[in-house]
């Protein structure tokens, strides 16, 4: 499966998380992907986001290695003719363009997509922009979990809009952007042609409101900030001690669920209250459920919580740090080993399938 694309050639004029992760992708799957940086700016401008802990002499952060391994590094700095040049000739035998320039770059760079497909008529050409092919507005993820209504919902109760820890907007549009890119291939083999592909930042983060688009769109509920909880699930989300000082979670998503949980905890009458009887009345009454079932749950030590709760299929989840996370056997075989310059670095795999046959 490493090898699947390794005719592929994928050449990358984009920086900082949403595209680099599309050309990690490709990398990662055996494809040949050329990363442009331009000298002007040192390259990549997350190469310089370096934690404290970080040695400011090396050539990248940890930031900019989780989606930049595997690839052959160019600096080009294509404002000038000669580097515009190689950079020209460096297209016109590639298969895929990733960009994230802004609105008018590209015409003004001479690299658009006109330009390039005619140098090469069968390039995909792939664009990432924030908020849509013919906005002039600068964007980051943060500006984006603050635009589409992510951090309007996120935080505890009457707390401050607060952000997600991971730049997940940009996550969401370049996992767009490899699903574009993987019908565009299709598309060539059966037309034998490039096409120019856009996916803005913006149609990424409202394309996965998923549920809390709805809530508000059918439900007519505004969703709010309620902490880890699910607006339309109890119990779900809620957090509880354990007797050994460990915080679990549960996802309890139908009766049947409810009904085992209060039975391994020794308090089954809970199931057949009728406060408690269905899923919406459970949503209702949450706070009142929460507090009952606290008390029994703290008696319990997690693994003979965990134990309980396998036996009779009732999800639950240990809240782990991360490196409690890397600890885990089925975690560690997502680690990605590689080597720049001599030194040995670490990331996360970007690929959670598998070909199983």
């Amino acid at each position: 499966m490493n090898a699947v694309f390794k005719d592929l050639k994928v050449v990358e004029l984009a920086g900082v998380l949403a595209g680099p992760s599309v050309g990690y992708f490709f990398a990662e799957l055996g494809a040949k992907v050329i990363k442009i940086e331009n000298p002007k700016t040192n390259g990549d401008v997350t190469r310089s986001w370096k934690l404290k802990t970080e040695n400011p002499k090396d050539q990248g952060s940890a930031y900019f290695w989780s989606v930049n391994a595997f690839k052959e590094f160019i600096s080009l700095d294509i404002s000038l003719p000669d580097h515009l040049k190689k950079f020209y000739d460096i297209i016109k035998d590639a298969d895929i363009l990733i960009t994230n320039f802004k609105f008018g770059d590209e015409e003004k760079l001479k690299i658009s997509y006109p330009t390039l497909s005619s140098l090469n008529p069968k390039l995909i050409y792939a664009s990432i922009n924030g908020f849509g092919q013919n906005s002039p507005r600068t964007a980051y993820d943060l500006i984006l979990q603050a635009e589409s209504g992510f951090m309007s919902m996120n935080g505890e109760t009457n707390s401050k809009a607060l952000k997600m820890p991971v730049a997940l907007i940009d996550l969401l549009a370049g996992h767009q952007l490899k699903e574009a890119i993987l019908l565009a291939l299709l598309k060539r083999y059966q037309t034998n042609k490039g096409c120019h592909l856009s996916v803005s930042l913006f149609d990424s983060a409202i394309a996965s409101l998923a549920n809390q688009a709805t809530n508000w769109l059918i439900g007519n509920q505004l969703p709010q900030p309620i902490g880890s909880i699910h607006p339309n699930i109890a119990p779900y989300g809620e957090l509880f001690d354990t007797k050994d000082k460990q915080l679990v979670t549960f996802a309890i998503g139908n009766n049947r669920q409810f009904k085992q949980l209060c039975e391994l905890i020794g308090f089954a009458a809970l199931a057949n209250d009728t406060k408690f009887a269905t899923n919406q009345l459970r949503v209702s009454n949450r706070l009142e459920l929460y507090s009952l079932l606290y008390n029994y749950i703290k008696q319990f030590n997690f693994k003979e919580l965990y134990r309980a709760c396998e036996k009779r299929e009732v999800p639950i989840g240990k809240i782990r740090n991360l490196k409690e996370v890397f600890d885990l056997p089925e975690a560690q075989a997502m680690i990605k080993k590689f080597s720049f310059n001599k030194k040995e670095y670490q990331s996360v795999s970007g690929i959670a399938f598998k070909f199983l046959n």
